[in-house]
Parts: C-alpha cells; sequence; structure tokens
C-alpha cells in the first residue's frame, strides 16, 4: 500500500457522502466533495509517475473509483429528478456492458486485456466536467436550459460512441482463437 493508493481508496470513501449530500439537496457541500475527488484523481496518478509508485491495484483501484463516483453521481442526480432518466440509464448500462464483458470474457478463459480507448478518455472528460458544471449550476440560482441541453447531447452522444467501439473491441475479441486482445 503506497500514498497514491491510500489517495484512491480516500476518492472511494467520498462516493457515499457524495450520494447522501445529493440526495439531501445539500448541492454546495456535493460539488465541494466532488470537486475534491477530481482534484485528487489528478493528485493520485501524479503521485504514482513522479515517485514511480505505481501498482498493479493502483490500477484497477484508479477507474474503479472514477467509475463508482461519476455513477453514483449520475444515478443520484437522476433520482431527485435534476439529469433525464434515460442518460442516467445510458451512462450506467454503458459502465456495466463493459465491466461484465471483461468478466464474462474472464469466465470463458479468454482474459481481455483492458486498455481505455481514446474515446472513452473523451467521454469519461465529458461526463465529470457535465456532472461538475451541474453540480455548479445547482449552487446557484442560475438555470442555463440550452446549456444542459448541449451537455446531455453531447455526453449521450460520446456514450453511445465510448459504448460502441468497447462493444465492437470485445466481440473481435471473443471471435479471435487466442486468449490475449
Amino acid at each position: 500500500m503506497n500514498l497514491p493508493n491510500l489517495i484512491t481508496i480516500g476518492r472511494i470513501l467520498l462516493v457515499p457522502l457524495t450520494l447522501w449530500l445529493l440526495i439531501s439537496q445539500e448541492f454546495a457541500l456535493a460539488f465541494i466533495v466532488f470537486i475534491i475527488a477530481g482534484v485528487s484523481d489528478g493528485v493520485d496518478g501524479y503521485l504514482a509517475r513522479v515517485t514511480n509508485s505505481k501498482t498493479e491495484l493502483g490500477a484497477y483501484l484508479d477507474p474503479l473509483a472514477d467509475k463508482a463516483l461519476l455513477v453514483s453521481v449520475y444515478a443520484a442526480l437522476g433520482i431527485i429528478k435534476i439529469l433525464p432518466t434515460w442518460l442516467v440509464m445510458m451512462v450506467i448500462t454503458r459502465d456495466i456492458l463493459i465491466v461484465g464483458g471483461v468478466l464474462l470474457a474472464w469466465l470463458l478463459e479468454k482474459p481481455l486485456l483492458m486498455k481505455p480507448l481514446w474515446i472513452s478518455k473523451v467521454n469519461t472528460v465529458a461526463q465529470i466536467t457535465f456532472a461538475g458544471l451541474v453540480l455548479g449550476i445547482l449552487t446557484t440560482d442560475y438555470n442555463p436550459k440550452p446549456l444542459l441541453a448541449v451537455g446531455v447531447l453531447i455526453v449521450a452522444c460520446l456514450t453511445v460512441a465510448s459504448g460502441t467501439y468497447y462493444m465492437r473491441d470485445w466481440v473481435k475479441h471473443m471471435n479471435q482463437n487466442g486468449s490475449q486482445a
């Protein structure tokens, strides 16, 4: 266990707090905790690189922490009717399909080496940015409906594109004779 992994675990522990704050409609505090989680994501990665302390555990924990936070924030914003249910379901379903596909490949003894795709990185940035924007807006009286509509559209398109690319790569991998992609 090293400092970057402890920071990542701390980010995972912020997920239930963020959820509780959102459901309690404590938007300003939820926004602050979300920002802290986002900063910690950058800090743990930076520390792991500069101290040459990247670990296999960290390689699994970091995306898990990111997904736990994003899925939880989108789910909470859907539950309290801030985001459209269809968008929330799209974001959550994409992640479930990716994790399920990896697990299924592993169970079928065709382990899949997961490498983030460029479209997935763009999608994650868009999802995080949009969630942060929504949380920030909730701390004010400002209601920029056109901006939110554009954000919903961008996140929806990138989520579908990213999911499609992962599905394509998964199908290609599962149809190969070897066990590694």
